[in-house]
């Protein structure tokens, strides 16, 4: 049960003094000064606002200009914590978020009907509660900003900063401009309210996050508890993952979910956390769901909002929780090798090898209906084995099946050999098309390597050459 409002309104009067908007002291996320500028339009307090050069070129498509004139003080509030939480590169002097330009941010979400409560306490990293002292190193706002540049310092975790600014980084110096109204409307939520936010004022060279990312706190969790990291290499710096197009899917496993094989993709504490030492009560459901979302950016630019949900199956006992996590992750590792070979094929067939990349669109669209195809079916495997103990090499079998059917599928709805298709362009269709029946049945150099992948044994050969197939 979610505490009362009593006990919720006495748990944050200790901090409610960094919490104020306006108002001649510190205020909420913005620099500790006064500061003297040019006013920015308030619009642009939100990331996909089209920018200085998007309408000096006329170029505001699809995101109008001039759509929000004023907002109100609770939209106001949000938009300034997105933005310094999400902060992406704008320039010289203008600092990225604590995790980077455009984190991605996964949550639990503990069952189907959770209630808010719910979901926000599902992913509240275990601490300790903050002590009086620690308020100006955990709400930068609280003291003089710490600048950035030639004459300036970085932020650190456990040396300037307390780790649990990580949910409070400041990067941009921003000062909200406010205006008094009666019978004032947010032009954002239109909501009325007396106080609107008419437009912000800005200086460059906020705090600098600098080595943030790979710095630990608590029991373990780093970075920042809903954000997953990975790293190039063993020894190199810890980076956030950030949001691609098309979303997150369940070829993002690894690193998402659960840990990577080689321990450089790491999921989000939250998650980890979730999985390992909660999941497992038995007053909790057993229908969780996995919430990403994220600004998919390309520097300033917000190319768009990525957000994707996906089934959570877990296993009550730990053994098998870590034996689900090797199906998996053997699962998602033949999909990408067969994604990879149906791809190289359709390749094959229709443009002839090396002639054309990979990365066309129509050959990145023949990979991401395969992943679309066997999404369903990865989750279903999974719930099936968290029911069930012993060996999985029946599931692996099914999974390998699914994927050759829908591979052998794809292939054939793109490849379309008509009757006037000339002889050489038939041949080398049909030769590419083996290729791809081959590598789904273990045949070949190809097949072998699904087979490994999946830890299946290789086909029985005979003396007339033949091979245990798939389909």
């Amino acid at each position: 049960m979610p505490p009362s409002v009593e006990k919720l309104d006495d748990a944050f009067a200790r901090v409610a003094d960094a919490f104020w908007l306006d108002g001649p002291g510190p205020r909420f996320l913005q620099d500790y000064d006064d500061l003297q500028s040019g006013q920015e339009l308030v619009e642009r307090l939100l990331i996909d606002a089209p920018g200085e050069s998007t309408i000096k070129r006329n170029a505001d498509l699809f995101v109008h200009r001039g759509q929000v004139e004023r907002l109100g003080r609770a939209a106001a509030a949000m938009a300034l914590f997105t933005l310094q939480s999400w902060a992406p590169s704008g320039g010289a002097g203008n600092m990225t978020g604590l995790r980077g330009g455009g984190p991605l941010t996964t949550l639990v979400l503990p069952s189907e009907e959770a209630s808010l409560w719910e979901i926000v306490w599902a992913n509240v990293p275990n601490g300790a509660p903050l002590k009086k002292g620690d308020m100006e190193k955990v709400f930068p706002w609280m003291a003089p900003t710490a600048v950035s540049g030639k004459a300036g310092t970085d932020v650190r975790a456990m040396e300037n900063a307390h780790p649990l600014q990580c949910w409070w980084g400041m990067p941009r110096r921003i000062r909200l401009d406010f205006e008094n109204t009666e019978g004032g409307i947010c032009d954002l939520t239109g909501r009325p309210d007396d106080v609107l936010v008419s437009g912000w004022r800005q200086r460059p060279y906020g705090p600098k996050y600098a080595g943030w990312i790979g710095m630990p706190y608590g029991s373990g969790w780093t970075i920042h508890p809903l954000t997953p990291r990975y790293r190039q290499k063993e020894g190199t710096e810890w980076l956030a993952v950030h949001p691609q197009p098309g979303g997150i899917g369940y070829r993002h496993w690894a690193g998402i979910v659960a840990d990577g094989a080689d321990q450089n993709r790491l999921p989000a504490s939250c998650v980890a956390n979730w999985r390992h030492e909660r999941a497992g009560e038995a007053d909790l459901p057993q229908n969780a769901r996995l919430l990403a979302a994220g600004f998919d950016m390309d520097n300033m630019k917000a190319r768009g909002f990525v957000e994707s949900e996906m089934p959570l199956p877990g296993a009550q006992d730990a053994q098998r929780q870590h034996q689900l996590d090797d199906l998996a992750l053997q699962c998602v590792g033949v999909a990408m090798l067969v994604a990879d070979i149906l791809r190289g094929s359709v390749r094959e067939a229709l443009f002839g090898k090396g002639t054309v990349s990979v990365d066309v669109t129509l050959l990145s669209n023949v990979r991401e209906r395969f992943w679309s195809e066997t999404e369903r079916p990865f989750f279903a495997l999974l719930q099936d084995a968290a029911g069930t103990e012993g060996e999985d090499m029946a599931l692996k079998r099914s999974w390998l099946r699914i994927l050759a059917q829908a591979a052998l599928r794809e292939f054939d709805a793109t490849v379309i050999l008509e009757p006037d298709t000339g002889i050489t362009v038939a041949q080398r269709s049909a030769l590419a098309r083996r290729r791809l029946r081959a590598a789904v049945s273990g045949v070949g150099k190809e097949g072998e390597k699904v087979l490994k992948d999946l830890a299946l044994p290789g086909p029985v050969k005979s003396k007339h050459k033949t091979a245990e197939k798939v389909l």
